[in-house]
Formats: structure tokens, sequence, C-alpha cells
């Protein structure tokens, strides 16, 4: 039934209780897991941080992506599921929905909100979005 299922991080600890979720049903169904980070900064696709006022390599948004994939599984016993760990870039709620289609995803699963490491996190309103356009079931987590 749940074969493939997507997790949406951005470190919060929201994702961290959508991710457990995920690989308890994961477990019971016999499935697999993505934990996918989307990288959702502004400033990146203007190619300039206004911040720091440096110029942001596709190499440091990716690290950040992993560095958030990796906060999310601080002390999290994966078991026998597998796990399969993916970074992008884009829109969040767009990068989601895009990601469902090409992986066959049969069940997504999302925090509730997203306050995590990287600003313009992944949940919140994009949770809204995804439950709204997925043609695939979305499981919403407290």
């Amino acid at each position: 039934m749940f074969k493939k299922i997507l997790v949406a991080t951005d470190a919060s600890e929201y994702s961290v209780r959508a991710l457990k979720t995920a690989l308890e049903i994961a477990k019971t169904f016999g499935g697999e897991v993505e934990l996918l980070n989307v990288m959702y900064l502004r400033e990146a696709y203007w190619g300039y941080n206004v911040v720091y006022s440096v110029l942001v390599s596709p190499e440091q948004i990716q690290d950040a992506g992993e560095l958030a994939i990796e906060e999310t599984l601080k002390g999290i016993e994966v078991g026998n599921v597998s796990l399969k760990k993916k970074v992008v870039q884009g829109y969040p709620a767009a990068m989601i929905l895009e990601e469902i289609g090409k992986e066959h995803i049969d069940l997504v699963v999302m925090g509730s909100h997203g306050y995590g490491l990287i600003a313009g996190s992944v949940l919140g309103s994009v949770s809204q979005r995804v439950l709204q356009q997925a043609e695939c079931p979305v499981l919403i987590v407290k």
C-alpha cells in the first residue's frame, strides 16, 4: 500500500516527528522512505546573499541541504528501512509536488510547521499547498 513514502524536511522538530512517523509506516508496510530537503533561498536565485554580501555557491546550498537532512536524522534509528536522501533547489511546494510524480510516491508525510535551520522553511504554508494539490495521500504530523 505505502511502498514509497516521501518526507519533506527542514530539520525542524516537526520534520523529525514526520520522519519517525514515516519510518513506522514503512516498517509496517515494507516500504522505503525518501527524505527530501528543498533549498529555497531567494538570495541564491539572485546569485547574491544580502546578509553576508557574498556570492552563494551551489556547493554551499547543497551543503546546507545535506546538513538539514543530517540534523533530521540525528538520534533516529532507521533500522532496516531503505532510506534515500535527496536535496533539491526550488520553490518548496512545487518541488515536493514534482518529486511525488517523478518518484511515484504513495504517501507524503510532513510536519505541520517548519522552523528549521534554513530560513524560508519547507513546511507550514507549504504543507497546506501540498495537501491540496498532491495526487497521493498526505499525512500532516503535529
